[in-house]
């Protein structure tokens, strides 16, 4: 899949991650300034899902093609494509010159309402405040949420908040979670028209 660099006149913001160990084998191709467009094969058909709407939300072109050891559950798997995605944000974002930095959004769906604040700051930190009230949607253990943005932060440098405000299906509130986490994004990704070129902090790096 070739991305092009969504006509905003930034540098082209791409990067292509592959991670392999003894327990899973994962690509991931990513453009920050895409248009929506996602190409997921995780093994893990709702993960696959939620991370649709990641990249339709936060407006980024997003392939990942996973093998794992599914066969004993789909922890690792999951963990290790948050890592890579992780990874590919972090290179694919550069010195991080010229973006807004900060990214929020708050996201509802029927009864569930989620919160995603996030700062592109260089340091990894999560605060995952989310309860399900059933252990698995569709086969996809709830429990492996958490696992996913914790690879994710600890790769991409980033500090992450994620409050489940209000909710009573596990499906609907982690839709919320994930359209909020991509639109939190996309805000954080964009370029910054009063500041073209900055470095968004005091300290001259991220």
């Amino acid at each position: 899949m070739t991305f092009g660099n969504g006509g905003n006149g930034m540098q082209k913001r791409t990067a292509t991650i592959k991670r392999a160990t003894s327990e899973t084998r994962i690509t991931v191709t990513l453009n920050l300034d895409g248009g929506g467009k996602a190409a997921l094969d995780t093994g893990l058909p709702f993960l696959d899902h939620m991370l649709e709407q990641v990249a339709r939300h936060g407006l980024l072109d997003l392939e990942i093609e996973a093998q794992g050891d599914l066969h004993i559950d789909g922890h690792h798997t999951v963990e290790d494509i948050g890592i890579t995605l992780g990874e590919a944000l972090q290179q694919a974002l550069g010195d991080k010159s010229g973006i807004r930095r900060y990214g929020h959004a708050l996201v509802p769906l029927d009864e569930a309402l989620s919160r995603v604040v996030l700062d592109l700051s260089g340091r990894p930190g999560l605060v995952y405040a989310a309860s399900f009230p059933t252990a698995r949607i569709g086969g996809f253990d709830t429990e492996l949420f958490g696992e996913f943005f914790q690879g994710f932060v600890n790769h991409a440098r980033v500090t992450l908040h994620i409050d489940l405000l209000r909710g009573g299906n596990s499906h609907h509130i982690a839709e919320t979670i994930y359209k909020a986490f991509g639109r939190a994004l996309r805000m954080a990704l964009e370029p910054d028209p009063r500041a073209p070129g900055d470095i968004p902090s005091t300290k001259g790096s991220l």
